[in-house]
């Protein structure tokens, strides 16, 4: 199991300040509402939710935080009706971008990620232009320091992992969503802990971007990010890694 996953370019995100934490937490919270509001609020048995506390608590939201969220969607406590949608589009340099909403006003959201796309050079599309080129998986990425090749492969596939590839520093596993948990909890036994480890849409190929054109796709995926009702977005690009660095500075 080896090859390049290309994964530090898709996954690249613009590191978040300390202003941001609160528009964070309130992304996690809308999306442990819907996960309770469908599956319940009992996290054993709805894996959805299961997921959607991990990540606030990798985003340290409060307990207290969370558990007024989980009743907020059992109808417990009161609280905004919010659905899940799906956008798809083109950013620039033909990058295709697929976006994870939680709203409680379609109309609006869309207007908004329309207006989005438009201001900075993308279109957006109809429902499966581009949701075809992406695939759910569990997506986990070890430091290199922390375990060795060998080691890693065998905790991996013997815990459900489909891949294992050598990203530069990091190493990535790949799992079907099924087995992701089981994967991420036999590293933490083991004693590795990942440096990340989410349920994303990783896309069957990748288009490369440079200079302005990959300075303005980074520019549209932070200003989709910047809207409340944006969980996630997910996109094919490829960015050359010293270009990648110069854009981070």
């Amino acid at each position: 199991m080896a090859g390049h996953s290309a994964w530090k370019n898709i996954k690249h995100k613009k590191a978040k300040s300390d202003a941001r934490k609160g528009k964070i937490w309130s992304k996690c919270a809308r999306a442990i509402i819907v996960a309770a509001k469908n599956g319940g609020g009992d996290p054993d048995s709805n894996t959805t939710l299961r997921y959607a506390i991990d990540d606030a608590k990798a985003a340290n939201m409060p307990k207290a935080t969370i558990e007024n969220a989980i009743k907020k969607g059992t109808g417990e406590l009161t609280g905004d009706d919010y659905e899940a949608v799906a956008y798809e589009g083109y950013g620039p340099g033909g990058v295709a971008m697929l976006i994870d909403v939680l709203t409680n006003n379609r109309n609006r959201t869309a207007g908004d990620v329309r207006l989005i796309f438009e201001k900075h050079g993308g279109n957006l599309g109809a429902a499966g232009s581009v949701s075809y080129l992406f695939s759910a998986k569990g997506v986990i990425t070890v430091p290199k320091a922390a375990v060795a090749e060998e080691r890693l492969m065998e905790l991996a596939v013997e815990a459900g992992a489909e891949d294992v590839t050598d990203d530069g520093e990091v190493w990535v596993i790949t799992a079907e969503p099924p087995a992701f948990r089981g994967v991420r909890d036999a590293l933490l036994a083991a004693g590795i802990d990942p440096a990340e480890a989410e349920l994303a849409m990783v896309p069957s190929n990748t288009v490369e971007v440079s200079g302005e054109t990959a300075r303005r796709v980074l520019t549209l995926i932070e200003a989709l990010e910047d809207n409340e009702d944006v969980q996630k977005v997910h996109a094919n690009y490829d960015i050359p890694e010293q270009e990648l660095a110069a854009l981070e500075r």
